[in-house]
Formats: structure tokens, sequence, C-alpha cells
């Protein structure tokens, strides 16, 4: 192993790592979404956790001013314009990452634990329907109140799916059966 490898492994060394085992200093078991998180500090929380949901709020906050004000072409829907494109190709980028280098190696920990990994990932499918939508892939011939529709349903989507897998996370695996 090289010396640079030992004293810096890269994202999905660590994040193997952090799926091999993963306990809280009381020894609860915890899911590999917390694991994730808890590992490598503070890099996965900030790739994994803060941007996407940073993104996501300032995305919802510009999104109540937009639609209430249907104000389709002010400089603060061209910021909503510009969020909701970054994050839904850094969050399907993400989401891939994990799919390539995390999941095939995850040994599950009950059905807590799948529920938060699922829901974690399938985020992506709103967020890089937004992506979409506000590039004109789909949807393109839609009223622009029409347009802010679907905009704020795949935004909705993604908020549910997000709180799912955050409150599933958050739970421990031995809640509903796991046994480590």
């Amino acid at each position: 192993m090289a010396m640079e490898t030992m004293i810096m492994p890269t994202m999905a060394e660590q994040a193997h790592t952090a799926v091999a085992a993963v306990a809280l200093p009381s020894m609860m078991a915890v899911t590999h979404y917390m694991g994730l998180l808890m590992a490598n500090q503070p890099w996965n929380i900030l790739f994994f956790m803060a941007i996407p949901v940073i993104l996501a709020e300032a995305l919802t906050a510009t999104e109540f001013f937009v639609a209430f004000r249907h104000d389709y072409t002010s400089p603060l829907r061209r910021v909503n314009k510009i969020i909701g494109i970054s994050l839904g190709f850094y969050f399907t980028i993400i989401v891939a990452y994990l799919i390539a280098t995390v999941v095939p190696s995850i040994i599950w920990r009950g059905p807590i634990d799948v529920i938060s990994v699922f829901f974690y990932l399938i985020g992506f499918i709103p967020l890089l329907g937004i992506a979409l939508l506000e590039l004109g892939v789909i949807k393109k011939n839609a009223s622009p109140d029409k347009h802010m529709v679907y905009h704020i349903g795949l935004l909705i989507t993604f908020l549910v799916f997000a709180h799912i897998a955050m409150i599933f996370g958050m739970l421990n695996p031995t809640l509903f059966g796991y046994i480590g």
C-alpha cells in the first residue's frame, strides 16, 4: 500500500470502513445511513448531508417566494433554477458513487437499515427530475404556473424521501429485530 493511501484513504475506502463496523460508545447498533455520516468526519457529513440539505433548503426557500409572487422572470427565480439544476446533478452523482462503492458491501441490519438507505438513495429521482425540468428536457411546453406545480411536487417528493431516510436512519436497527 502506498504511503499516501495509508495517510489519506479514498472516500470509497473510508465509506467502506464506515459500513464495516460502526457503533456508538454505548455499543448501540446504528444504521448504515448513520454509520456513513459518522465516519470520516467532517467530510462524509459535508458531502452526503450538509451540501444536499443546504441546497434543498435554499431551493425550498426560493420556491416559496417565486411561487407566491408568480414571478417567473426575477433574479430570485434564476437563483432557484441554478440551485435546482446543481442539486439535481450533485445528488445524482453522490447516489451513483454510493451505489458503486458502498451499497455492494452492505450487510443489512434489518428493515430499518434497508428503509433508511433505500429512501436516501431514491432521493435522486425527484431531484434529477427538477434538474431536467429546469433544463427543459421534460415538460418543456408547460406554462410557467404548471412548471412550478411540477417543480413543487418534485421538491415535496424529495423532502418526504429525505425525512423518511433521516427518521429511519436515526433509529436503532434492533427495534425491528436486528440482532448484531
